[in-house]
């Protein structure tokens, strides 16, 4: 789902040192995965109060397409005052190791920042990381936590890129690219945990698997209300059938009932019970084997 309405930001980015152009393939899109996101917005919480925003590093995957998928992120220690930004990039550099050896698959795909306000100091930041993801073009994800009034609470990525004739370092324009939120079904039952959480002024506990499966159940039956409702609408003329989702109905509901007139249901029932029945069974066999030890031990 879109994390933020789109918006685009001009920003004229200083030249440093070994600054490198990166001719990979420009980022089309950037999913955020939620572990990222809480991350993020953990280390905008243990701020001092001193500091405005907080910064980190992005971690995740590329595509061929162009599409990069953020999947975690660490903070980055810094310090910014008026005339100068200090980034411990020896932290940065010892931290990324340290992940990459429980993640080998993620690599650096760019930079975060608390707040929407892209400066002087984002450009130099943005140009080290460039170095740290070349040949490909790193992103920059601005997470406004909400806080500040007059401010909409969300996340905004861009990338940056050259403009001019003869393009140089300190002529670039920050580009917004659309950014969404993906979660996996594994991460469903905390989310909901989360949200019934922040809904409610009492504590809230992690679901049970047969509460999920209820929860599941119940939205299976309501899912299937609402087909039934509609199917019976079109069949009585009072609504106009779409072509488009008859035809999703028929293939999703057409390979259901195929299954079960070839017996695939209880087919599956049958193995399930058969798995339980010889788990019980060697339960059952250990128990007596130790109970066997102890009368033998006991006897000798």
């Amino acid at each position: 789902m879109p994390l933020g309405p789109p918006s685009s930001a001009v920003h004229l980015q200083n030249a440093t040192p070994g600054f490198v152009s990166t001719p990979g393939r420009t980022p089309t899109s950037v999913t955020v995965h939620p572990v990222a996101l809480f991350s993020i917005l953990d280390h905008y919480l243990r701020r001092t109060d001193a500091q405005e925003r907080v910064i980190g590093t992005l971690l995740g995957t590329r595509s061929d397409t162009g599409e990069i998928d953020v999947r975690s992120s660490f903070a980055v220690l810094h310090s910014e005052t008026a005339e100068q930004v200090a980034v411990d990039m020896e932290y940065h550099h010892t931290m990324y190791e340290l992940h990459h050896k429980v993640n080998p698959k993620e690599v650096i795909v760019g930079w975060y920042s608390t707040g929407s306000n892209l400066n002087t100091y984002s450009a130099l930041i943005q140009n080290f990381y460039t170095q740290e993801t070349a040949p490909h073009q790193a992103i920059h994800l601005a997470v406004d936590t909400g806080v500040v009034e007059g401010e909409q609470a969300g996340v905004r990525a861009y990338v940056s890129s050259p403009v001019g004739v003869s393009p140089k370092p300190e002529n670039a324009v920050f580009v917004p690219i659309p950014c969404e939120l993906l979660f996996k079904e594994t991460e469903r039952s905390g989310l909901d945990l989360l949200a019934s959480a922040s809904s409610t002024l009492s504590s809230s506990h992690p679901s049970t698997d047969l509460d999920i499966l209820e929860r599941a159940l119940r939205s299976v039956s309501d899912m299937l209300d609402r087909v039934l409702t509609y199917v019976r609408s079109v069949l009585a003329g009072e609504v106009k059938g779409d072509p488009a989702v008859g035809r999703y109905l028929m293939d999703t509901l057409g390979s259901s009932a195929e299954d079960l007139e070839k017996g695939g249901f209880n087919a599956s029932l049958q193995d399930t019970l058969m798995v339980s029945y010889l788990a019980n069974l060697v339960r059952s066999q250990a128990e007596i084997s130790s109970r066997l030890a102890l009368t033998s031990a006991a006897a000798s």
